[in-house]
């Protein structure tokens, strides 16, 4: 017989797996987030954001929101890193002929955001061009979130389509955080991060599963990774990348952590960064409101993520599919590919992080957040109005065949 301890436990679990729901628990975190930052509260919000601890001696002296993005967040991407090789070796990447035109389209779904974006710095002549990889960023979770409220009645190919997309665009954006927001590199720490890593990898090659040896060990992989100058969750990454993935009587290790690990990413992780995260003062900032939604990094990244996914991925899939041999899945046209392209605009949680790398003034990682909300919230809000015409055209579609039959 279970406890009541036992079934809250199971219910909580069972609600963080839903990644319509957890998405959603992200959402509401970020805009209490931005609430409270710009309220009676903004102050006691900020001293306990910028609130120090941690040992000195280890390079280890955090504040709160430098825990959140660089340690809780490795979480998130050790998640994504357990993702990205499943999809390699066993799933939707894993055949080149069907993964080809989404993986195209996510390279150009992360060059239109930058494009738009330098376009506008260069027309109101801002000067801010450190801004241009925040909002190349898709954010899976919340992506198929609205998706799953949404696209019910979508073709399942649609589904696919989009998270080949993510999780392509996901492994781009951390090569853009590995190579363009890392400095000063302590190779001593770098190399022992990758030593440990192989360490991690060799033990699960051997179908090691105990936690109290491999956790260890990947904190003291992350714990090197900070120190060396890479940004810390790229040891997230390398850790989930080399698990393996292959199938065997035990089950896929890969997708065994994956379910043991998600749980934290959704229920911790990424609640706690984006609270701290999504905190954007602007009432009390320099300008006030008027002055962050006048800021062309604001409007900039604002713009960018709906138009430029839009552009980058909806207009590659268009002259691709017209002028090479690549085509589409069964069952989804152009129409269906604006729609994920809108959704793909949905960048919160890299795209936050990447603003709070881009920029060292205050100011601008505040309205650079801001328009990360701003351009995430358009782009869920056309991506689901799109969803929504998109599924009566197919509905449609669905009573003539019946009809004909």
């Amino acid at each position: 017989m279970r406890t009541p301890l036992v079934r809250m436990r199971d219910a909580v679990l069972e609600f963080l797996g839903d990644e319509t729901k957890a998405g959603l628990l992200v959402i509401i975190i970020a805009l209490l987030a931005l609430i409270i930052s710009n309220s009676p509260l903004s102050d006691a919000y900020s001293q306990l954001s910028h609130a120090h601890f941690g040992p000195s001696a280890l390079g280890l002296n955090l504040s709160v929101h430098e825990w959140a993005a660089d340690g809780l967040l490795t979480i998130f991407f050790f998640v994504v890193g357990l993702e990205l090789k499943t999809e390699f070796v066993t799933g939707a990447l894993r055949d080149m002929k069907e993964a080809a035109l989404p993986m195209l389209a996510a390279a150009f779904g992360m060059l239109g955001p930058a494009l738009v974006y330098a376009a506008f710095q260069a027309v109101t002549g801002s000067g801010a061009w450190s801004g241009w990889a925040v909002p190349t960023a898709t954010d899976i979770a919340f992506a198929v979130a609205i998706l799953s409220i949404f696209g019910k009645g979508m073709p399942p190919a649609a589904r696919t389509f989009l998270l080949t997309l993510a999780v392509v665009d996901d492994l781009l954006a951390i090569l853009v955080i590995a190579f363009f927001f890392s400095s000063g590199l302590n190779f001593i720490a770098l190399f022992a991060s990758f030593a440990f890593i192989g360490l991690f990898g060799l033990l699960t090659s051997e179908g090691m599963r105990r936690p109290w040896i491999l956790i260890p060990i990947g904190v003291i992989a992350w714990a090197c990774m900070l120190n060396s100058g890479v940004h810390a969750t790229i040891a997230g990454v390398l850790l989930g990348l080399i698990v393996p993935a292959t199938r065997t009587r035990k089950g896929q290790m890969t997708h065994e952590f994956a379910h043991t690990v998600g749980p934290w990413s959704a229920g911790l992780a990424l609640p706690v960064f984006a609270f701290f995260a999504a905190g954007v003062s602007v009432l009390g900032a320099e300008g006030g409101l008027f002055g962050a939604l006048g800021d062309p990094v604001t409007l900039g990244i604002a713009l960018a993520l709906p138009l430029g996914k839009f552009l980058g991925i909806w207009g590659s899939v268009w002259a691709l599919t017209k002028w090479t041999k690549l085509r589409l899945a069964h069952g989804v046209d152009l129409p269906d590919v604006a729609a994920m392209a809108l959704l793909a605009g949905i960048g919160f949680t890299v795209a936050m992080l990447i603003g709070g790398l881009a920029f060292t003034d205050e100011l601008l990682i505040a309205h650079a957040r801001l328009g990360v909300i701003i351009g995430t919230f358009a782009s869920a809000i056309l991506g689901a109005i799109a969803l929504k015409m998109r599924i009566s055209v197919h509905v449609r579609g669905d009573a003539a065949k019946r009809k004909k039959r």
